[in-house]
């Protein structure tokens, strides 16, 4: 494990200046139950952080809506004392709101995505956003509402790239109009691609793909499953499996996986990094998940 490093999984380049290791790392469950309230143990919270920075883990994904605002709070303390601070790219999400534990009610009004870009700037600590997705697109407002108004921060200096959260190649196509995106992020995973003609277009724009719920197998595990053979062919498990799947589907995949609450587990996501699948796996592995394919 002494040996273990994201930067095996890769680089992925957003611009000339940024070039990020592949294999990130989500926070989404460094809260409390339904991504709701504090984290029970803050100060571990912290520390894993810290510790996925030793790892090589410098791409960090985070929302205001995580909490709201706890684990941005504990992302930003986890990176103040990191040597490579500057080398360190954060993607960050507005545009939901929260009223409970498990409650999300996206909200596009352009006054308040401002708003969370703001407030966001100030929690973290930091005079822009790196990457900043529209988190969902809100239906009660329209399309060039929303990315416009991304946009008109974009200008302002305040935001580097603009990504777009669960959506479609249709909704990708239409924001494009107004700004450039440059992400999107979107449930996929070894389990449940059906998203794979997004993924493929936005590796035709040059977009990162970052996959949430990255670890998911659904039914696909099990002691007889053909996904456990496979890992057991590598000495992996089932997730690190999922993990070099993602991996190997495209250059422009950058998996977050999230629910990393210990070091043993973070650790045990970055060593999926080193793993290769064969070419004939990766095909065994696609065909047992749900596509549109």
């Amino acid at each position: 494990m002494s040996q273990i490093n994201a930067s095996a999984s890769g680089t992925y380049a957003f611009d000339d200046q940024f070039k990020v290791n592949r294999l990130g790392y989500g926070t989404m469950q460094l809260t409390g139950e339904g991504t709701w309230g504090p984290y029970d143990d803050p100060n571990n919270a912290v520390s894993v952080i810290k510790k996925a920075v030793d790892l090589g883990i410098n791409f960090f994904d985070t929302a205001d809506s995580y909490g709201p605002w706890f684990a941005d709070r504990y992302l930003a303390e986890g990176l103040k004392s990191a040597s490579n601070r500057d080398e360190i790219f954060i993607s960050n999400k507005v545009g939901q709101t929260r009223q409970g534990p498990g409650v999300w009610t996206p909200h596009g009004e352009p006054n308040y995505l401002r708003q969370q870009v703001e407030v966001s700037l100030m929690t973290l600590g930091i005079d822009h956003e790196d990457l900043l997705f529209l988190h969902r697109i809100d239906s009660h407002f329209s399309v060039a509402e929303q990315v416009g108004e991304l946009k008109k921060l974009q200008d302002e200096g305040k935001i580097k790239h603009i990504g777009l959260s669960q959506v479609t190649v249709g909704q990708i196509k239409e924001a494009q109009k107004y700004a450039k995106i440059d992400a999107v992020e979107n449930l996929y995973n070894v389990s449940d691609h059906r998203d794979d003609d997004v993924l493929d277009y936005a590796e035709s724009q040059h977009m990162a793909f970052v996959p949430w719920f990255p670890l998911n197998t659904g039914k696909l595990t099990g002691a007889n499953s053909p996904l456990a053979k496979i890992a057991n062919k590598y000495k992996a498990s089932p997730a690190q499996i999922a993990l070099a799947w993602l991996l190997k589907r495209s250059g422009n995949v950058l998996p977050i996986p999230a629910g990393t609450s210990s070091v043993a587990h973070l650790e045990d996501n970055v060593a999926a990094a080193s793993i290769k699948l064969s070419d004939d796996d990766f095909k065994a592995i696609t065909n047992l998940g749900v596509s549109n394919r």
